[in-house]
């Protein structure tokens, strides 16, 4: 049976990349992703590229409860042989937390965190049977840092970071290993969809097939967090030199002037602004 690799988000962006790359190591595709008709255009371009790779889909909102159970029952139908699990699939939310939409914040939360960690519990066991198997969580250097005006995606993100730091060390010996990984800003899909294709703030923009390659290479290494470029090594760095509350001012003022156009165009009520 041939091993296949499960991601998540794979309609686009670093999943899409990632796709490739597990292509050309040989392994089967199981790609999952909300879009329907995106997601069938990539396995399109991907079977072009790869004709001797066998590419499963399933389109499904990753944020609806109980969905991790759906795709394992899928897995197990299909008698696919998941040795790698890239829970990549996610998105942001800008704004002041008393404004934000909840229903968006909560989509957030369950995909990051509670359908991540789910698909990880049930794939986890045949993994560790065949003692062989790759774990990689998309996190983000956000996972380092409080974050004003993104503040329940930067807490998802550290969510993911410390879960996947602590499995990794529950790992060891297994020959399973879990990996987080902590891009900064890339080019993707997740700018556009968070209503900010067009920052303030240009540089330190990485490629998408950039990080993917990155990232399957330290997961391949079983390195425990992979944190690309150097501005990124040194934003993850910084929470060490600094107090919390100067690195949270910070980034609350990185984010305002990053998101300009959208802050100014949305007026705050007075008694919010004293407080920001």
């Amino acid at each position: 049976m041939k091993t296949t690799a499960l991601i998540t988000g794979a309609a686009g962006g670093i999943g899409f990349e990632f796709a490739k790359i597990a292509s050309q190591a040989n392994y089967s595709l199981f790609l999952i992703d909300v879009n329907e008709t995106l997601l069938a255009e990539k396995k399109a371009e991907l079977s072009i590229m790869f004709p001797q790779t066998d590419i499963h889909l399933l389109v499904c909102n990753l944020a609806e409860k109980g969905i991790a159970e759906k795709i394992h029952q899928y897995i197990i139908e299909q008698q696919l042989l998941i040795e790698i699990l890239f829970n990549n699939a996610g998105f942001g939310n800008f704004g002041h937390f008393l404004e934000t939409d909840w229903a968006k914040d909560e989509a957030m939360l369950n995909v990051h965190m509670v359908t991540t960690t789910h698909l990880t519990k049930l794939l986890l066991p045949g993994m560790i049977q065949r003692k062989k198997g790759y774990i990689l969580n998309n996190a983000s250097v956000a996972a380092f840092v409080p974050g004003p005006l993104m503040s329940t995606y930067h807490a998802s993100k550290a969510y993911l970071l410390s879960f996947t730091q602590a499995l990794a060390n529950e790992l060891k010996g297994t020959g399973v290993s879990a990996t987080v990984l902590c891009p900064g800003m890339t080019k993707t899909g997740f700018a556009k969809a968070n209503g900010n294709d067009d920052p303030n703030i240009k540089f330190n923009i990485a490629s998408a097939e950039d990080v993917a390659h990155f990232a399957f290479s330290c997961m391949i290494k079983g390195q425990p967090v992979a944190v690309p470029g150097v501005w990124n090594k040194l934003s993850a760095f910084l929470p060490r030199l600094l107090s919390r509350n100067r690195v949270t001012n910070m980034v609350g003022n990185i984010q305002r002037k990053n998101h300009a156009k959208r802050s100014d165009s949305k007026q705050l009520a007075p008694e919010l602004k004293l407080k920001v």
